[in-house]
């Protein structure tokens, strides 16, 4: 396994079980039927900070769908540079913060955290452009 893939792998497992704290809070609000229970109106609102992990894992779903053909392209281009993995760590630990930060909310951090992100997927991309 590259280390590029090593991080995407990471972030997949990330992204993976960031819904866990969210339906756990539900399960609390809710009750353990209300949670399995089809999403209705009058339903009780969940924490705050659980709304803002939601999102935060819509987001990091969203932003996967970008880096992960990206890694998988230098993947399958056989390449591989101090870049392309500083890049990938820098993604990572990004979207560990942004999680965070969003949770916490923390708009300023969270908004910077994404950014960065985002430009580790430039990067990325970027590099992969100069490779054709």
């Amino acid at each position: 396994m590259t280390r590029e893939l090593f991080w995407l792998t990471l972030t997949v497992i990330l992204t993976g079980i960031l819904w866990v704290p969210y339906i756990l809070d539900r399960c609390k609000v809710r009750g353990l039927m209300g949670a399995m229970a089809n999403p209705s109106r009058n339903d009780k609102p969940q924490d705050d900070w659980a709304n803002r992990l939601m999102f935060a894992h819509d987001n990091a779903i969203e932003n996967l769908i970008i880096f992960a053909p990206l890694v998988l392209i230098l993947n399958a281009v056989d390449y591989s540079s101090w870049w392309t993995v500083f890049a990938c760590a820098v993604y990572f630990w990004s979207r560990v913060a942004h999680a965070i930060v969003y949770t916490f909310g923390i708009p300023v951090l969270r908004t910077a955290a994404f950014a960065v992100g985002f430009l580790a997927q430039a990067v990325l991309a970027g590099i992969i452009l100069t490779l054709v």
